[in-house]
């Protein structure tokens, strides 16, 4: 039932079904794309209860729901009634207002975000026996070693078959005729003829584009690659093929289109591909991998204090996909990869902060959030870590990218390389394997982690201590960690809520809080409102009001007013924060209805007139007019005690605060 409300209200502030072109999932994100990104209501989207952040990159409306974002999406497909697993079948892609660089990120994201599951499944098993088989526990001729080999490299040396149905899919084309065009490329006559040491001739020979042929296709030589466990060949393949469909639909008539539109896209392409394509792409798939052991070979050390240190701003914009793009292209041309295992330690860099703060937290919303995105970081997810507990504190966040940068360097100093794309975390460990089995570089590896695991501990407990449970930005804080109604109150919290009480507080002397309305009093858990019913916003009380007017409830000064007038924020000499909170939602009003009395930083007694409001107009508009009286710094009291009931004037005695 959470969830179903959750994804009315995602599709609500995305604006609405029909404003939806596709939507897909990955890890820790719901990726929209949107017909017009300007109906989207950004500030209800961060603060919706259930939702961590939003980000906006690569052409994507990335909603970040966390851990349990398959759940999430799989209710939303339902609920919105989209078809097609999230794709709405509607061919409109709004590329207008994306750069070169957001198209490319939108295509490698679109691409590998439905086989990073299996992917990574399958390089955990194939990273684990390559640790066996280091070990001595298996050998190489071992049928259980063989089989295990076969699960874990199956997908990887079949890539180009499985890149070929998720390519097609992004290129709107039938997964099949890419998975057919994939298997092309892995055809055991064409990769056997490719590994011969015979040939008709070479070409370009003597230059760094020499390659052997060892057939022709009517009469044209074709030079020979290994395809198998390639990425570039395959995306251009298929992106052309897609050009291809085009023209064929609209030249073959539609009585024989089924059968005669995928012929001639396979007779045309896949002759294309072995031609030109796979040639042009492997050599530029080569020349990138040039580029990046240059860039390495000039300081491994240097590289990985750079790597570790943006790795989490890079997943935070979502351009870490372009990494794993160039990832798997070295990986098909040299064997191993330099550069995306210098971002190893980030996760535990992450984790080691987030543990500090379970530890240092006075908040239990902080350390709920925390505690799963402690486990989630351990196995390499750190969205939930980023987005619910280091960035809105933000020097936290900045402990961890200097902990991860540090890491970075150690496995950039240690020559760590990955050989294949295993699981994240700590299952990135097997992805360091190579031929010499488990051996420096591995253990350098393993160091590094640990070392920026405590390094983030100990540099959160000495210096981020202070930030954990101060008053956070409330934008940043309610749409990231989940604590507040919703726009409204996302406000209405800016400078009134205390999260809990820092460990070096004391508590605040005892106050009396009268009645700031005429009403009828209803206990907070009663509130339909789980933010305040909850108690996670502070402890108080709620009333009924029964005529529009707001009085102060103690001496005080007013801490925060909104253009709205829906809510006010006040702070009394001795310490106490109270935000008066006039209905629910009532900030969709914008204003309409409401008159502030009073300015911020005003000086005001008990009784003083603080807001009036229609009250009839509010009741006809559809809203409810209950009013919590919330004490947002509870955590500076031993006890907040309600000492009014039933019905109550301005100036009667509300609340007793000890």
């Amino acid at each position: 039932m959470a969830y179903e409300e959750l994804s009315r209200e995602i599709i609500a502030n995305v604006g609405g079904k029909d404003n939806v072109a596709s939507v897909v999932h990955c890890t820790t994100r719901l990726r929209f794309k949107l017909k017009d990104a300007s109906k989207a209501n950004d500030e209800k989207m961060k603060a919706t209860d259930g939702v961590l952040s939003l980000v906006k990159s690569g052409g994507q409306y990335q909603v970040v729901i966390g851990n349990n974002v398959a759940d999430v999406y799989d209710t939303l497909i339902k609920i919105g009634g989209f078809g097609d697993g999230g794709s709405v079948p509607d061919d409109y892609v709004d590329t207008s207002n994306m750069s070169i660089a957001d198209r490319f990120i939108d295509l490698i994201s679109g691409i590998f975000n439905p086989i990073l599951g299996p992917m990574c499944a399958a390089g955990m098993i194939k990273g684990f026996n390559a640790m066996f088989l280091a070990f001595g526990w298996l050998s190489a001729t071992n049928g259980t070693y063989i089989i295990l080999n076969a699960i874990g490299d199956s997908l990887f040396y079949f890539l180009p078959v499985i890149l070929g149905i998720s390519a097609a899919k992004k290129f709107g084309m039938n997964g099949y005729i890419g998975a057919t065009i994939g298997a092309s490329l892995c055809y055991p006559t064409i990769v056997a003829m490719a590994g011969s040491k015979t040939a008709l001739f070479t070409v370009f020979k003597g230059t760094i584009l020499q390659a052997p042929v060892h057939m022709t296709f009517l009469g044209i030589p074709v030079i020979s690659m290994n395809y198998t466990s390639s990425v570039i060949p395959i995306i251009l393949s298929v992106w052309f093929a897609s050009k291809v469909q085009k023209v064929a639909r609209k030249v073959i008539p539609d009585v024989v289109k089924t059968f005669l539109v995928p012929f001639a896209i396979l007779l045309i392409t896949v002759p294309i591909t072995f031609l030109i394509i796979g040639p042009v792409a492997t050599w530029l798939g080569n020349a990138i991998a040039a580029i990046v052991s240059a860039v390495y070979n000039f300081s491994p050390i240097l590289a990985g204090i750079l790597m570790g240190a943006f790795w989490q701003v890079f997943v935070i914009f979502g351009v870490h996909w372009g990494f794993v793009a160039v990832m798997m292209t070295n990986i098909a041309a040299m064997g191993y990869d330099p550069i995306l295992g210098l971002s190893l330690a980030a996760s535990f860099a992450q984790t080691g902060v987030v543990l500090a703060i379970i530890f240092q937290t006075k908040n239990e919303k902080t350390r709920s959030i925390a505690i799963p995105a402690f486990v989630s970081g351990i196995f390499g997810v750190t969205e939930p870590a980023i987005y619910g507990v280091t960035l809105p504190r933000k020097k936290p966040f900045i402990i961890s990218c200097i902990a991860s940068a540090i890491g970075g360097g150690l496995i950039g100093f240690f020559g760590t390389k990955v050989y294949i794309m295993a699981g994240m975390g700590i299952f990135s460990i097997p992805d360091a394997i190579g031929k010499n089995g488990v051996d420096g570089a591995v253990y350098g590896l393993i160091i590094a982690m640990a070392v920026a695991t405590v390094l983030g501990f100990a540099l959160q407990m000495i210096f981020g201590r202070k930030t954990v449970d101060e008053t956070l930005d409330e934008q940043v804080a309610l749409a990231n960690a989940n604590a507040a109604e919703g726009a409204d109150s996302a406000d209405a919290t800016a400078e009134t809520a205390t999260t809990a009480k820092p460990a070096e507080a004391t508590y605040n002397e005892p106050e009396k809080l009268v009645a700031p309305l005429n009403g009828t009093i209803v206990a907070l858990k009663d509130v339909k409102d789980e933010v305040f019913s909850s108690g996670s916003m502070g402890q108080g009380v709620a009333i009924e009001p029964k005529e529009g007017k707001v009085c102060a409830p103690f001496d005080c000064e007013v801490a925060m007013t909104f253009p709205t007038g829906h809510a006010i924020g006040l702070r009394s000499a001795k310490g106490a924060e109270v935000m008066i909170h006039i209905g629910m939602d009532t900030v969709e009003l914008d204003g309409e209805g409401f008159k502030i009395l009073v300015e911020k930083d005003q000086s005001v007694k008990a009784g003083d007139p603080l807001i009036e409001f229609d009250l009839a107009a509010i009741k006809k508009a559809g809203y409810e007019v209950t009013t919590p009286v919330i004490v947002t710094n509870t955590n500076n009291y031993h006890e907040v005690n309600v000492v009014a009931s039933g019905e109550v004037s301005i100036g009667d005695q509300l609340l007793d605060l000890e």
